[in-house]
């Protein structure tokens, strides 16, 4: 009878502690906002410009002053200004005609000089340069602006441009033109194809905006052309029911192959000689567009290699042309009995021979290959349980491999990216970035240097110089100064790993709390989810841990989490292959198991208030988390979801899902699902999303109708994929749901983000 009265009171406890969610809550989820709160992360990054004639890099630097410009000794590593701030600035003022402060300089396209003596920047309208030696300001070049369908061979001689969707070559010495290509049009045009995310008015005769496709070789002489046939390709539709003027709606339309489509976009490759001014086709077969993956030249040769999957992505070739012969090649094959993933395809070619180096998980972690024609097959470069996620730079001379991998260090995050070298024939691999920290390398032009920019979900970011040969430390250049965050209470993420589904396999993820964080309380839990198999959702540097969706919400009572589970991307293939056409697992099982665990070790966790939210394939995942797991997930947000995975656009589904597309389909469809609805669900979508086509929630929204299931629908009129999932209406009503829903209270009425 005590116990039965100690859990009552302990009940109501919590329900009066949870019931009091404010204007004044709102107005700290606000303060934490992404936008907000990176304001207030200081020397957060470097990203250097290289100047090898003086042996220096500058950069630019946001601090509490405002923004510096900073220049480093490369052989010491000693820092100073790059120029006298507070000079520059008055000659603006006075040049400006109104004032402009040094450390507010607004200043863009900086561009040093070889001497490192001289300036040119953009100031509002104006080009300016500025001697730094004399420190006089003058008049700058505008630069020039090439016309988008042009592009200029690397020596300069020749102009390449597509009118009326064919092909002409303009002589840059004497200013005459020849028309190469005479059989070009709209939907079979060369060297253009529609952008990713254009849409036209249907009633517009103007064109889509256009994508360039022209590969110059880097002498000059030869150029490759892209030709792409849309005669049969079907249209995706948007309403439009803000229109630019008037009342009458408008529809829009944008060219998108769905999975499993029979006909899409395709195309093929042909050849021109500059000298000759004549075409050829290449005796390649066109292909869909969604499976061409580039075309490299090499740097001293002329030869140029495709990268080119099949259809369903089970396989990859890579084809090799000699320009000079025209004649065509297989170098390369990779195929899988799922798929080989171009996310993780990565190709560096070799400058003095024919060799390169490539990815594959041939071995069930993906490694580097070096394929060479001495070799018939390709030669392992990379070994053991660990996964390869950047080629970075290849050193010929001494025959080394430079590359970032995850999970080859003991009792590290196989997540953390960190920086190897290793020799071509797989020997004397060396760690050269020891911090147990996610790692991004910017290398000198001349490779003798690098910056590396290091940082932890909890550590801000540390920017090194670093020596190539050895990685031996020159000097620390800036390390992130989060003063003003932490005075505001912010609480550092609590990274973590448990046991999966199957009690063996380590799942890894995030735990976010709120800057007012008590113990004794307890706490609902939302996950925010993105099981997209190409990445991951849990941060693993700084600014993801710090500058996200998750943060904002902690500040409303919540507990915040993120958890990979099996099928997402960066492990062995087997992990990740369990997400092959059975997307609708989410991971799930996983993210379950891992916060049961965790609610015993963190008893302020309260996993019998879990809500989910996301964006894209997270909206999917959200509204499959309610539909699949509904005694666990009770209160789901999901944004532009992809609920059926035939209205996402081809690539993405056919790759994760198979092709052609069967019953599988069918079995990972949210619609086929919206019977089993229990919880609190949320569809939000924008009226003008190119990305996922809003029918998706549409044609959700009419299944839970027909199963007479209760939920809410907000379409968003004039937002598309990235600008609904910014907008600080869809944040607010995000924050509402889970207040009223999980907290089981009223959130503030209309309560508006600035």
């Amino acid at each position: 009878m005590k116990k039965t009265y100690f859990s009552i009171l302990l009940l109501l406890a919590f329900i009066v502690s949870h019931a009091q969610i404010d204007t004044n809550h709102y107005k700290k989820a606000e303060e934490f906002i992404a936008s907000n709160l990176s304001k207030k992360y200081y020397r957060s990054w470097v990203n250097p410009h290289w100047n090898e004639d003086k042996n220096l890099l500058w950069y630019a630097v946001k601090t509490p002053k405002g923004t510096e410009y900073i220049q480093v000794n490369l052989k010491n590593g000693k820092k100073k200004p790059l120029f006298d701030q507070e000079k520059l600035a008055s000659l603006l003022s006075e040049k400006m005609e109104k004032d402009v402060e040094a450390y507010d300089l607004s200043i863009s396209q900086l561009k040093l000089n070889k001497k490192a003596d001289e300036l040119s920047f953009k100031k509002d309208t104006l080009y300016l340069k500025y001697n730094l030696k004399k420190e006089k300001l003058e008049e700058g070049e505008k630069p020039e602006n090439p016309r988008k369908l042009t592009s200029l061979s690397p020596d300069k001689k020749t102009l390449a441009m597509v009118i009326d969707y064919n092909i002409w070559l303009k002589n840059m010495e004497s200013g005459d033109s020849v028309q190469v290509t005479k059989d070009g049009k709209r939907e079979y045009a060369y060297g253009v194809t529609p952008s990713w995310y254009s849409v036209k008015n249907i009633e517009n005769k103007n064109d889509y905006d256009l994508d360039l496709d022209l590969n110059w070789s880097p002498n000059g002489k030869y150029l490759i052309v892209g030709k792409y046939d849309h005669r049969n390709m079907k249209n995706l539709y948007l309403y439009k029911s803000l229109p630019e003027k008037g009342h009458r709606a408008e529809v829009y339309e944008y060219e998108r192959p769905i999975a499993g489509d029979s006909l899409a976009p395709t195309v093929e490759h042909g050849l021109i000689d500059v000298e000759k001014s004549n075409y050829q086709p290449l005796d390649l077969e066109a292909i869909p567009t969604f499976l061409s993956w580039g075309v490299q030249w090499h740097k001293n040769k002329t030869q140029a290699y495709f990268t080119r999957f099949s259809r369903g992505y089970k396989s990859l070739n890579i084809v090799e042309l000699d320009a000079t012969t025209t004649k065509i090649k297989t170098v390369y094959h990779d195929q899988e009995e799922t798929y080989v993933d171009p996310g993780y395809h990565d190709m560096m070619l070799f400058e003095n021979s024919d060799d390169f180096l490539i990815f594959s998980e041939r071995d069930g972690w993906n490694h580097i290959y070096h394929v060479s024609k001495n070799n018939k097959n390709p030669q392992q470069v990379s070994k053991g349980n660990f996964v390869v996620r950047s080629i970075e730079y290849i050193d010929e001379e001494n025959q080394k491999v430079y590359f970032t991998a995850g999970g080859r260090e003991e009792n590290t995050d196989p997540y953390l990216p960190m920086f190897y070298v290793v020799n071509l024939d797989g020997s004397n691999l060396q760690l050269l970035s020891p911090e147990k920290a996610y790692h991004s390398i910017s290398f000198s032009p001349n490779k003798e240097y690098f910056i590396d920019n290091y940082s932890t979900v909890q550590e801000p970011n540390v920017a090194v110089l670093r020596r190539l040969k050895d990685g031996k430390m020159i000097s620390k250049i800036e390390e992130g100064d989060i003063t003003e965050i932490l005075a505001m209470g912010w609480q550092k993420p609590e990274p973590f790993v448990v046991k999966g589904r199957d009690g063996k396999t380590d799942v890894y993820g995030v735990i976010f709390k709120p800057a007012n964080f008590d113990p004794n309380k307890s706490y609902p839990v939302i996950e925010g989810t993105y099981s997209g198999p190409q990445t991951i959702r849990a941060p693993k540097n700084f600014r993801r841990g710090l500058l996200n969706d998750d943060t904002p919400l902690t500040q409303l009572d919540f507990v915040l989490i993120n958890i990979d589970g099996m099928g997402s991307a960066f492990r062995s293939k087997e992990f990740h292959d369990f997400s092959y056409k059975n997307l609708g697992d989410i991971g799930g099982p996983d993210k379950i198991a891992a916060m049961k665990a965790l609610a015993q070790t963190h008893p302020w966790m309260n996993i019998s208030r879990v809500g989910i939210f996301g964006h894209s394939a997270g909206g999917y995942d959200a509204t499959r988390a309610l539909l699949a797991y509904p005694d666990f997930y009770k209160v789901g947000v999901s944004t532009a979801g992809n609920h059926d995975h035939r209205s996402a656009k081809a690539w993405w589904p056919e790759l994760y899902m198979g092709y052609p597309a069967g019953q599988e389909y069918d079995e990972q469809s949210n619609y086929t699902m919206a019977k089993n609805l229990e919880g609190n669900l949320m569809l939000v979508h924008g009226d003008m999303d190119q990305n996922v086509n809003p029918t998706a929630s549409m044609r959700l929204a009419a299944e839970l109708i027909k199963a007479n299931k209760d939920f809410e629908l907000i379409l968003l009129p004039g937002k598309d994929h990235s600008t609904a999932y910014y907008d600080n209406y869809l944040k607010r009503k995000r924050w509402d749901f889970f207040v009223k829903h999980l907290h089981g209270t009223t959130p503030p009425k209309e309560y508006k983000i600035e």
